[in-house]
């Protein structure tokens, strides 16, 4: 009843690197939900150097697993604001949050920074949820 574990899916979705600076936008891998009826992007915030960098979050979906149909996400199609994902430069080692509720099987998170000329360290997992088929991978593949 308590088991969590066997009924997630991690997706590595921006991997932890070097730090982020300049205003280059990060975009996330392309995610697949397909089998899962829920997900949500966990933004890991490290070090933030710069003392006015702000940063903004999106997400793009669409049904092709290149996503070159690829439009934005509208509100009503998401758990959480974009601007409650967004951070800014006093925002050091804290966690963000975003969930998707669209019907479309891939999804795309993209953060970008304005007025970063320091660093900032950015990683950022996908959490599929509600498997059609338990228990989930382990490890996640």
């Amino acid at each position: 009843m308590r088991d969590l574990a066997n009924h997630i899916h991690p997706v590595r979705a921006i991997s932890p690197a070097a730090a982020v600076a300049d205003n280059t936008p990060i975009v996330s891998t392309i995610v697949d939900t397909a089998g899962y009826s829920s997900l949500a992007f966990l933004i890991i915030l490290g070090q933030i150097a710069d003392t006015d960098a702000t940063f903004a979050v999106t997400l793009d979906h669409g049904d092709d697993p290149a996503l070159a149909d690829a439009v934005a996400v509208p509100d009503d199609k998401l758990t959480g604001t974009k601007a409650l994902a967004g951070f800014k430069f006093d925002d050091d080692n804290k966690l963000r949050k975003i969930g998707y509720v669209g019907s479309k099987r891939y999804v795309r998170l993209t953060i970008t920074p304005a007025n970063n000329t320091g660093t900032a360290f950015i990683s950022a997992v996908a959490l599929l949820g509600d498997s059609r088929f338990a228990p989930t991978p382990n490890p996640p593949a």
